[in-house]
């Protein structure tokens, strides 16, 4: 059973940082693109950045310049530093990642972590 435990959220006041990190777990054969998504209060869900398995990154264009995603492909952990914060980054941050168990493929997500960026 392949699962991703998510950790690293709070509060931070506005211009803080925070690391968030995602750790996939159980039996898995290869972990392919990792990312984070993140939910606003009455917003649907969206892409903040994404790491192929070879290093190649992609961001929202809301948060360019500010987080930056990584990954140890050892742990099968993907990490979203995320820096200058503000207000409006205010969310649930969720894990995706796409694992190979075997030979079957699957769309894996955490169970969300609270960011709050108070003003």
């Amino acid at each position: 059973q392949v699962q991703l435990v998510e950790s690293g959220g709070g509060l931070v006041q506005a211009g803080g940082s925070l690391r968030l990190s995602c750790a996939a777990t159980g039996t898995i054969s290869s972990t392919n693109a990792m990312g984070w998504y993140r939910q606003r209060p009455g917003k649907q869900r969206e892409l903040v950045a994404t790491i192929t398995s070879d290093g190649s990154t992609m961001y929202a264009d809301s948060v360019k310049g500010r987080f930056t995603i990584s990954r140890d492909n050892a742990k099968n952990t993907v990490y979203l530093q995320m820096n200058s914060l503000k207000p409006e980054d205010t969310a649930v941050y969720y894990c995706n990642a796409d694992i190979r168990v075997y030979v079957r493929r699957n769309d894996y997500w955490g169970q969300g972590t609270q960011v709050t960026v108070s003003s």
